[in-house]
This record gives structure tokens, C-alpha cells and sequence, in this order.
């Protein structure tokens, strides 16, 4: 393990695309996948603007009843001003009604539109290659679909509601104030020049400093989930500290980029606030030098201030509104890194092929396989398998077996050459009819938390459990499920934690028995059981095989000796073929292969 406590960098990591661009660029992709989020956009827009004309009543109430009712030729006229103070009440209500519409309305199209952009990311993440998939850290793919999306969350539901409302507010304001002093407008907006010029060139750092903390809780959330997931291993080496070493790098790098993001963020609220009482002091100063001289009445100086403050405000809050846009925005970059990057392992759907049911012929075309940026793992493999016939696919660690397997179910497609399935080309099969005839039992067969039933039917979703434990009974392993405390009850746990190596692997095999697949791929699927269940499992899946194809990555080389074929491979290239009573004897790669295992099971 290594003792470098640094977070790596997530959008350093292959595989997934980069989706830089402008703020306006990303945010049109954006709600281009989430269309909910501006679904009757234009009902909350007159809903805003209405309670941004309701705001506005009360500067007007109270120049009217400075001038009118106060300053009434007569004296003060109370029964004007109760009228106006009566409106004033109505359109208060009004206002209050309004804002609630339009807060319920953009928190229901967000929080559908980000459902949208949940399912939409994490579909594709599953449609991705295992190759793209295992190129990054789980942690960091988990957060740009949860808490990259809650930036945008916290965005769309109040960022975006002081967006609304501030634009109208902002417009309505000017539109007033050049009603009652074009010359004060005029010092409002010289005023702010500034601000706007230095709010353009904040918004650029903020950018680059909220997307720098979107990523360090990336790799925060990384180093966690590993160290998690790890825990055994991480105590039985003893290395706790340099574990903890490692999640305090992460989160200290979190912890800086963090602060740096919020002492810009408090750079530029300061430059607001400075501007916006620089603002009120010279309308006021300016003001009261038109109101002397008789270009203003003491009405509408009131007025002027009170929308001064309705003005500057929604400015003020400009920064902040700022800040969540640019978290928003940065969030919104890193999910559509996943969305965007191109699905390698794409499902032909309508335009595929659907292949009958029935014992199926395998046959590789001058196939070779190699991983971004390394050597080559299989070169020129041209293989046929036929149908009904069992084969075993044995060698070195490393030789090139398990990418066999995954070629073979697509899972990766081949650099060159061609993989056939009754002669159709892999890339032409429709996923679903791929995944109904050909089916992998992996190393590891990865277990849900949910109870043992729950596990095995997803070989087989409306299995009853009659049909599962038959296929228990069938494989010999009845007494095995017997012995579990709740039976086809029991709870599996986390990843399967509450059984063992060798009873996760069981439940995988009883998954593709109820599957019934046409092509069954073995990657060393009994390599993590006793011999005794090996023996018992193997009659089972003998009569599970009988008439149907299956290609096992052998680990043990007594699967080899039954089966109809041995292929062996030898850095990436298939060395020898044929039936295990030929190459036993014949001296080359498999002949050393068989005695040294055989050595070995003597000892």
C-alpha cells in the first residue's frame, strides 16, 4: 500500500470525457437532460413577475402618501392614506401567495428534473464498459450522481428562485426609477459599473475554485468508500495509519479548496456590500440636492431610496447567487463527464440481431485485445467452439484466460478481429438476446444486501421459490441451504459478508442454472471452493452442461480432464489444443502445466 497521502486527481483519471466549456454551454447541455427543469417555466416566470410587481407597491404607497396624503393641500387627507395602507395589505397578501406558487413549482421541476438527471447518469454508467468502469474509483463515480447532482439540487431550488425573482426585481427598479429621476438613475448605475466589471471577473475564479471542490470531495469520497471496503485487509496488514493518512490528505485537500472557494466567495460579498453603501450615500447626497432646488419632491426621494434597496439587493445577493451557480455548474460538468462519454459496449437495440434459442457455435477471428496504454494481453486468437461441446481454457496467470471470458460475453469488445456467435458478429446482438444466451459465472459472484432468494432470481426474476430451491435440490445443495439459519430467507448481508468465499460462489452457480443460458462462460467458478463441494457441484453442473456449450477458465486442472477440448494459452496467444488425453503426454505447454498441479495435489 502506498504511503502517499495526496488525493489523486478524479479529472486526471481515463476513461471518461471531459466536459469543459462555458457556463452558459454547460448549462444548456444541462437542462437539455433535464427538459423538467424549464417545463412551464413561463407560468413561474409570471407568477415571479407578479410578486415582483407586488414589491414594488410599496416605494409607490409611500412617495404617494408623503406627496398626497401627508402633504394634502388640506392637511394630511387620512382617509387617502388608509385606502393606500389597505391596498398595501391586499397586494402584500397577493405577493405572499405568489412567492409560494412559484417557491412549490421550482422545487417540484427540479427535484424532477434532477430525478431525470439521476437515473439518466446512472443508466449510463451501467451501459459504459467494464473497462471505462474499473478506470475509475468507486467513490468518485458514486458522487458525481449523488452529491454533484445535490449542488445542482441546492441550485435549482433556491439559487434559481433569488435568480427569478432578483431579474424581475432588477428591471422592475430601473424601470421606476427612470420614471421618477433619469439623473439619479444615472449616479445608480455609474455607481455599479464597477461592481458589474468586477463580478464578470469573479465569476471566472469562482468557477475554477468550486470546480477544484467538487473534485476533492470526489476523491474524499473515494479514499473513504476504499478504506471502507478494504477494512479487512487494511487490519490485516496492519497498515491503519497509513489508511488514515491517506482519508486526512483527502480531506484536508477538500478542507483547503474549500476555504479558498469561500474566501473568494467573501471577497466578492464585500465588494458588494462596499459598492452598494457607496451607492445609497451618493443617491443620497445627490438627492437632496435635487430635492432642494425643487427637481424632486420629498416623496420621491423616499421612493427612490426604498427602490435603491429593492435595486442593490438582489446585486448584493448577485455574489451569492453566484457562488451556487458556479458550485452548481461545476457539479453539472462532472456529471456530464459521465453522461457524455460514449457507451464503447453499445447495445444495437432495435437494429440488432435477435439469435434462436439453441446449442451455439463460438467461433474468434484473428482476435487481439489490449488495455489503453498497455501491451497487448491476446494476440491473433482464432478459435471455434462447437456447439454442445465443452471446453476448458487453461494456462499461466496472466496468460490472457479471463479476457477470453470477457470477449466472449462482451464485456469488452476486441481491438482487432472478430468474436461470432452462430456467425453473427457480437456488436450486432441485442443486449437482451446476448444476456438470455450466454451467461458468466465470474471469480467472484457479487451478492446484493438482501436475503438468499433475492440474490439467486437474478438469474431468473420470476423464479417462485419452488423453482429456486428445486434448482437447489438439482445441484445437490440442499443440504447446504438447509443448514442456513432462515433458508432461502437468510439475509446475505454487505456484498455477501454473512457467507463465505465459497458459499457466494454457490449462489452465483445456482443463478445460472435458473438462467438457462445456451453458452455458459465459467471464469474459474469453483476456484474458490473445497474440493469436497467442487466434486458435488461439478455433477451438478455436468447435467446443467449436458447439450449445451460451455467454456471454463480452468483453475484446477480436473475440469480440464473432462472436458471435450483443452485450449491453452501462453502470453496472449493459444499454444496448444486438444483433448486431454492427447496433450497430457505430448510434452509441451499443458503436459508441464498437468504435472506441476498434479505435484501439487500429491503434497
Amino acid at each position: 500500500m502506498s504511503t502517499d497521502t495526496r488525493p489523486a486527481q478524479d479529472e486526471a483519471l481515463p476513461g471518461l470525457v471531459s466536459s469543459q466549456g462555458s457556463t452558459w454551454s454547460t448549462l444548456r447541455r444541462g437542462l437539455a437532460l433535464s427538459p423538467e427543469l424549464t417545463r412551464g417555466i413561463w407560468v413561474t416566470l409570471a407568477l415571479a413577475g407578479l410578486m415582483t410587481l407586488g414589491r414594488v407597491v410599496i416605494p409607490v404607497a409611500v412617495q404617494q402618501v408623503t406627496d398626497h396624503g401627508f402633504g394634502a393641500p388640506g392637511g394630511v387627507d387620512t382617509g387617502y392614506v388608509w385606502r393606500l395602507v389597505a391596498v398595501c395589505a391586499v397586494v402584500v397578501l397577493l405577493t405572499a401567495w405568489c412567492g409560494y406558487l412559484v417557491n412549490v413549482r421550482l422545487f417540484t421541476a427540479s427535484e424532477s428534473g434532477l430525478a431525470t438527471l439521476r437515473t439518466t447518469a446512472f443508466r449510463h454508467i451501467h451501459d459504459l464498459s467494464m473497462l471505462t468502469q474499473s478506470s475509475q474509483r468507486r467513490g468518485a463515480m458514486t458522487s458525481r450522481v449523488t452529491s454533484d447532482v445535490d449542488t445542482i439540487s441546492q441550485f435549482a431550488q433556491f439559487g434559481g428562485i433569488i435568480l427569478v425573482v432578483s431579474t424581475g426585481q432588477i428591471l422592475v427598479s430601473l424601470l421606476l426609477m427612470a420614471f421618477y429621476s433619469p439623473v439619479l438613475l444615472l449616479v445608480v448605475l455609474v455607481s455599479f459599473v464597477p461592481l458589474f466589471v468586477a463580478v464578470t471577473r469573479l465569476q471566472r475564479v469562482l468557477g475554477r475554485a468550486y470546480l477544484a471542490v467538487r473534485e476533492r470531495v470526489g476523491d474524499m469520497l473515494a479514499a473513504i468508500s476504499e478504506s471502507i471496503g478494504g477494512a479487512e485487509t487494511i487490519r490485516a496488514h496492519h497498515v491503519q495509519d497509513r489508511t488514515a493518512a491517506r482519508i486526512d490528505g483527502a480531506v484536508e485537500a477538500h478542507r483547503s479548496a474549500a476555504v479558498r472557494a469561500h474566501v473568494r466567495s467573501s471577497l466578492a460579498f464585500g465588494v458588494g456590500q462596499f459598492f452598494t453603501g457607496l451607492t445609497l450615500a451618493t443617491v443620497l447626497a445627490v438627492g437632496t440636492w435635487l430635492a432642494v432646488h425643487g427637481h424632486l419632491t420629498l416623496g420621491e426621494l423616499l421612493a427612490f431610496l426604498f427602490l435603491v434597496n429593492l435595486f442593490t439587493q438582489p446585486v448584493q445577493q448577485a455574489t451569492e447567487i453566484l457562488n451556487e451557480l458556479q458550485n452548481a455548474v461545476a457539479g453539472w460538468r462532472r456529471v456530464l463527464d459521465v453522461v457524455e462519454t460514449p457507451a464503447d459496449i453499445a447495445d444495437p437495440g432495435e437494429d440488432g440481431e435477435v439469435l434462436p434459442r439453441g446449442p451455439v457455435a463460438v467461433e474468434l477471428s484473428d482476435v487481439g485485445f489490449a488495455y489503453p496504454g498497455g501491451p497487448p494481453v491476446l494476440t491473433d486468437v482464432s478459435w471455434r467452439v462447437e456447439p454442445r461441446s465443452r471446453v476448458a481454457v487453461v494456462g499461466e496467470t496472466g496468460s490472457g484466460k479471463s479476457t477470453l471470458a470477457k470477449l466472449l460475453t462482451r464485456l469488452v469488445d476486441p481491438s482487432s478481429g472478430e468474436v461470432r456467435l452462430d456467425g453473427v458478429e457480437l456488436s450486432r446482438v441485442r443486449f437482451s438476446s446476448l444476456r438470455e444466451r450466454v451467461v458468466l459465472v465470474p471469480q467472484e459472484g457479487f451478492l446484493f444486501d438482501a436475503d438468499l432468494a433475492t440474490n439467486i432470481r437474478l438469474g431468473a426474476p420470476g423464479a417462485s421459490d419452488a423453482r429456486i430451491q428445486a434448482a437447489v435440490d438439482d445441484l445437490g445443495l440442499g443440504p447446504w441451504l438447509s443448514g442456513l439459519p432462515a433458508g432461502l430467507a437468510s439475509q446475505v448481508g454487505p456484498r455477501g459478508e454473512s457467507l463465505s468465499a465459497g458459499e457466494r460462489q454457490l449462489v452465483a452457480i445456482v443463478r445460472a442454472y435458473l438462467a438457462d443460458p445456451d453458452l455458459l462462460v465459467l471464469d474459474e467458478a469453483t476456484s474458490a471452493v473445497d474440493p469436497a463441494t467442487e466434486v458435488r457441484i461439478q455433477d451438478a453442473l455436468d447435467r446443467l452442461l449436458e447439450g449445451r456449450t460451455s467454456v471454463t477458465i480452468a483453475h484446477r486442472l480436473s475440469t480440464a480432464e473432462a472436458a471435450d477440448e483443452v485450449v491453452v494459452v501462453d502470453a496472449g496467444r493459444i499454444v496448444e489444443r486438444g483433448p486431454h488425453r492427447d496433450l497430457v503426454g505430448a510434452g509441451g505447454t499443458y503436459s508441464a502445466l498437468h504435472a506441476s498441479w498434479a505435484a501439487q495435489q500429491q503434497h
